[in-house]
C-alpha cells in the first residue's frame, strides 16, 4: 500500500503529496495519520492525506520509518477541510494541518552530531549527552564540528522528537479475596495504625477499588510509603495509568444554572427554526440577532440538548472563552461531563488532553474559542457561534482563516445547522440575511421583560472633570458614587490599557519611539516601564528627555491605569478591579477577576473591551465608558461599525436583572452617527446607515475584498516588490476591478519590517484566485532577499 504525504516544509516546492511505501511492520497507517518520513538526508513529520493501492512514479518508493499516534489525530473530514482551506486562505497545506492541531503536538525538530570512524567515537567530546547543534554557539566549537564533518568523522543526524505527553498517575488494584484481608487486618498489632486504616478502607470498599494513589491516601488517611509496603507484601499492585488534567476544575460546585429554564414566545420560535433543521439534518445558516439580554444563550443550550438527543454532538464557538468563563460555566452546568473546552488559556497539558477526549469520541459538546473550529468532533449536529461580528474570529497570521467560513463548511459536510449570534451582527453577514442567504431570527425583548438601560451621552467638550486628570466627568464620577452608596457595582470600559499613551518633551518636541516600530512607546507606571504593545520592547521610564536632556518632560493620554490610580485617590474606600492585558496574563486570572466581582468582593469592574461581552453580573445598575472614542477615528473602513459594536455591547451590561441600569458614555464627538445610534441601542438604523456608506466607498459588504501586504527591512525593496505586484495585478483583472495602492501600512514599521500594502475590491474575479496562488509562490523566490508577501482574503482590518 501506498501513503500520500504532506510533509512538514512550509514551501511551494513541497506543497505537494509525496508517496511513500507502508512496510508491513505499520499496519496502522490510516488517512490523518501522523509519520515520519524520510526526505533527503533529513527526517521529517508529515501527515498522511490519502493511501492508495499503486503509485505512478517508476522508482522505487522509500518506507515509512514510524507512526506517531496509536489514533490518527485528524479525521477524514479535517484532512479533506485543509485541502479546501489552502485554496481560499493562500497558505500552504501543511500550515493549515498544523493549525488544526494543538501545539504541543507539533514536532520539534532536533540536528545531532554523530560519531561515524571509531578514532572519533573515542573523543571526549563524544562521551557525554548528544550533542544538539541547535544550541552549538561557541565559535571554536563550530569550528571544530566544520573539521569533524569535513574528514567524515561525524555526521549530522535530523532527530523529530514529540513533545505531546500524557498523565499519568499510581493506581492500586486488588490482589486478594475480601475475606483474606480480614484475615490479615486481624493478625496485624495494634500499633500498626497506618497499615489497619488500609485495610479497613480496602474491607469497607472492597467494590470500589481500583482506586487511584492521590483518593486512596485521602480516604484512609496513609502515605506512600504505606502503599509502597503494601505493594511488597502483595496486598495490593500497583499500575501506572493515563489521567486527563482537568481544566474545568475551578467550575465544579459553581452552577446555580436551571435545567428547566422556559422559554418566551419569540425564544421557542428561534428554537423551532433550528430544532427542525437539526432533525432534519439541513446545513443551514440562521443569524439570531437579539438584543443583549433577550436569552440567546438559552436558546443556543435547548438547542445542543436537541442535538444530543437526536445522536449527534455540538460544537459552540465563543469569541475569547478566557474572556468568557461565565459561558463555560452555564454549558457546563448544563451539560456536565460531556463538555470539553479548547482555548488557548489552557496550559498544553489540558489542550493536549482535551482534544484527545473529544478525538476519542468521549466528550459531546465542544467549547472553544477561534481555534475549536478544528476540533476533531465527528457526527455534529448544531455549530453555534456567538457574538459572530466579533474580529477576533479571524485569524491575523498564517492561515489566515476565519472561523466563521469553516464552520459553514463543516456544516455542509455534517449536514448540520450553524447559528450565528449577536445583538449586533456584522453587515455582512445581516446583509446575507436580508438577501435570504441566510435565516433572520429576531429577539426583540429582554428574557426577564426588563426594558434596556437608559444610555446618556457627555460631551467631553463642556464639563467639569472631577479630580485632575480630565478624565472623569463630575456627572460620571457622581453616578459612581451614588451606585456605591446604595451597595450597587459599577463596569468602567476604557479600550486602552497602560498608564499614559506617549511621552513628549516640551522642550524639544521629542516623542519616545519604539526601535522597532512606527509606534509611541505606552507608559506602563506599576512596571516602571515604556512599553510597545505590539513588539514586546520595553525601557525604563526615562526621568529626563533622552534628545535634549532636558526635564520638562510630560506623560500624556489615558490608560486604565492612570484610570485605577485616579478613582483609588477620588474613592479610596471603593474596591477596585482592573481587567485588561496586563492583569490577565497569569492562567486563571479572567476567572478570579470575574469571580471576585460576582461574589461582591469589588464595586467596580474597570476594564478594556474585554469586559465589554459575556459578562451577566445582577448588581450591575451602571455602566461607565471613559472615551468611547478611541476606536472611532482609526484609517479603517469599519471603525464606525466597531465602535457601535462595542458601545452596544457594554452597555447591555447594566440592568440585566431586577433593577434599574443606566449608561454612561463620555465622548468628544457626541454627534457622530455611530455614537447617536449606539445610545438609542438601534441597531436597525445603524445597519440601514452603514450600508450606505460601505456602498458610497465601494467597501464590503458590496465587495469582496483581498489585502496584500510586502515586508522588508528596506523600505525601498518593500515599495519596489509592492509596484511590481500593482502591475501583474492590473494585466490581469478586469477594469471595474479596484486597486488601491500601493502604499505604506497606517503603522508602516513594525518588528523592524517596513509594511506597504495594495487592497484590492472587486465583484466577481475568476482569475483572481490563481492570480494570487501565482503571487504567493513567486513570494518563496523573493523571500531569500529578506522580502515577505502576505495575502488576506477578506481582512478585518484594512489598515
Amino acid at each position: 500500500m501506498i501513503a500520500q504525504v504532506i510533509i512538514d516544509i512550509a514551501a511551494k516546492q513541497t506543497d505537494r503529496i509525496f508517496e511513500y511505501h507502508i512496510p508491513k511492520e505499520l499496519p496502522d497507517v490510516k488517512v490523518g495519520s501522523r509519520v515520519v518520513v524520510p526526505f533527503g538526508p533529513r527526517k521529517l513529520q508529515g501527515f498522511v492525506v490519502g493511501i492508495s493501492e499503486r503509485s505512478n512514479f517508476s522508482g522505487k518508493l522509500r518506507d515509512l520509518l514510524l507512526v506517531v499516534d496509536e489514533m490518527p489525530p485528524l479525521t477524514n473530514e479535517l484532512v479533506k477541510l485543509s485541502a479546501e482551506l489552502a485554496k481560499e486562505v493562500f497558505s500552504y497545506r501543511i500550515t493549515i494541518l498544523k493549525a488544526m492541531l494543538p501545539r504541543v503536538m507539533r514536532a520539534n525538530y532536533r540536528k545531532i552530531l554523530t560519531p561515524i570512524t571509531e578514532k572519533a567515537k573515542k573523543m571526549p567530546y563524544f562521551q557525554g549527552d548528544p550533542i544538539d547543534l541547535n544550541e552549538v554557539d561557541d565559535i571554536d566549537n563550530i569550528a571544530f564540528i566544520h573539521k569533524l564533518l569535513k574528514a567524515q568523522d561525524a555526521k549530522i543526524e535530523y532527530i523529530v522528537e514529540n513533545k505531546a505527553k500524557t498523565k499519568t498517575e499510581n493506581q492500586y488494584m486488588l490482589t486478594k479475596s475480601k475475606k483474606d484481608y480480614l484475615t490479615i487486618y486481624n493478625s496485624l498489632r495494634e500499633n500498626a495504625t497506618k497499615q489497619k486504616n488500609l485495610l479497613m478502607d480496602i474491607i469497607q470498599n472492597f467494590n470500589f477499588y481500583p482506586k487511584m494513589q492521590k483518593q486512596l491516601e485521602k480516604d484512609a488517611e496513609i502515605n506512600t510509603a504505606t502503599l509502597t509496603s503494601a505493594v511488597n507484601k502483595n496486598w495490593l499492585k500497583k499500575k501506572r495509568v493515563e489521567v486527563y488534567r482537568n481544566p474545568l476544575a475551578g467550575f465544579e460546585g459553581n452552577t446555580k444554572i436551571s435545567k428547566d429554564i422556559k422559554l418566551n414566545d419569540e425564544q421557542q420560535s428561534a428554537l423551532k427554526y433550528i430544532n427542525s433543521s437539526i432533525e432534519n439534518k439541513e446545513a443551514k445558516t440562521y443569524l439570531l440577532e437579539g438584543i443583549t439580554g433577550s436569552g440567546k444563550t438559552e436558546v443556543y443550550l435547548h438547542a445542543i440538548n436537541q442535538a444530543l438527543k437526536d445522536g449527534r454532538n455540538a460544537l459552540m464557538l465563543v469569541p475569547e472563552i478566557s474572556l468568557t468563563p461565565q459561558m463555560v460555566e452555564q454549558v457546563k452546568g448544563r451539560f456536565g461531563q460531556e463538555v470539553a473546552v479548547l482555548h488557548s488559556g489552557l496550559s498544553e497539558g489540558e489542550l493536549y488532553d482535551e482534544w484527545r477526549r473529544i478525538r476519542r469520541g468521549e466528550t459531546r459538546v465542544v467549547v472553544g474559542a477561534r481555534s475549536a473550529v478544528f476540533a476533531p468532533l465527528k457526527n455534529i449536529g448544531l455549530i453555534v457561534i456567538d457574538e459572530e461580528h466579533e474580529s477576533s474570529y479571524k485569524q491575523d497570521s498564517d492561515p489566515r482563516y476565519h472561523a466563521r467560513d469553516v464552520a459553514l463548511w463543516r456544516s455542509k459536510y455534517n449536514n448540520c445547522p450553524v447559528v450565528l449570534g449577536s445583538a449586533t451582527p456584522s453587515l455582512g453577514s445581516r446583509a446575507r440575511a436580508q438577501k435570504g442567504v441566510y435565516t433572520l431570527l429576531r429577539l426583540t425583548k429582554r428574557a426577564n421583560q426588563k426594558k434596556l438601560p437608559k444610555v446618556k451621552l457627555i460631551d467631553l467638550k463642556h464639563v467639569e472633570f472631577a479630580g485632575g486628570q480630565f478624565d472623569l466627568s463630575v456627572e460620571l464620577f457622581n453616578a459612581i458614587k451614588e451606585r456605591l452608596a446604595k451597595k450597587e457595582q459599577v463596569i468602567l470600559m476604557l479600550n486602552r490599557r497602560g498608564f499614559a499613551n506617549f511621552m513628549l518633551c516640551r522642550e524639544c518636541g521629542f516623542v519616545l519611539k519604539c526601535p522597532n516600530c512606527d509606534l509611541s512607546l505606552t507608559m506602563h507606571k506599576d512596571t516602571n516601564q515604556m512599553q510597545c504593545h505590539y513588539c514586546g520592547y520595553s525601557e525604563i521610564i526615562p526621568q529626563v528627555c533622552p534628545n535634549c536632556q532636558s526635564n520638562k518632560i510630560r506623560f500624556l493620554g489615558t490608560g486604565t491605569q492612570k484610570i485605577q490610580e485616579e478613582l483609588e485617590e477620588l474613592l479610596p474606600e471603593a474596591r477596585i478591579l482592573r481587567m485588561d492585558v496586563d492583569t490577565t496574563r497569569k492562567k486563571g486570572s479572567y476567572k478570579n477577576i470575574l469571580d471576585k466581582f460576582g461574589n461582591h468582593e469589588a464595586d467596580i469592574l474597570l476594564g478594556t473591551q474585554m469586559i465589554a461581552k459575556g459578562l451577566d453580573f445582577p448588581n450591575v445598575t451602571l455602566v461607565g465608558v471613559i472615551n468611547a472614542d478611541t476606536g472611532l477615528w482609526l484609517p479603517d473602513y469599519n471603525a464606525s461599525e466597531r465602535t457601535f459594536e462595542l458601545l452596544t455591547q457594554v452597555a447591555g451590561r447594566a440592568g440585566r436583572a431586577e433593577k434599574t441600569g443606566e449608561v454612561i458614555i463620555q465622548t468628544y464627538n457626541p454627534d457622530h452617527y455611530a455614537i447617536q445610534l449606539a445610545q438609542s441601542q438601534n441597531y436597525e438604523r445603524f445597519y440601514g446607515y452603514e450600508m450606505q456608506v460601505r456602498h458610497a466607498g465601494n467597501y464590503p459588504p458590496y465587495f469582496y475584498t483581498v489585502l496584500i501586504s510586502i515586508a522588508s527591512k528596506n523600505e525601498q525593496n518593500a515599495a519596489r516588490e509592492a509596484f511590481k505586484i500593482k502591475r501583474k495585478l492590473q494585466n490581469n483583472l478586469h477594469t471595474d476591478a479596484i486597486i488601491l495602492g500601493p502604499t505604506p501600512s497606517a503603522i508602516s514599521k513594525l518588528k523592524n519590517q517596513y509594511y506597504y500594502q495594495i487592497l484590492v475590491k472587486y465583484k466577481k474575479e475568476e482569475n483572481l484566485n490563481n492570480l494570487l496562488h501565482q503571487i504567493q509562490d513567486s513570494a518563496q523566490e523573493i523571500k531569500k532577499y529578506g522580502l515577505n508577501v502576505y495575502i488576506d482574503n477578506e481582512p478585518e482590518r484594512i489598515r
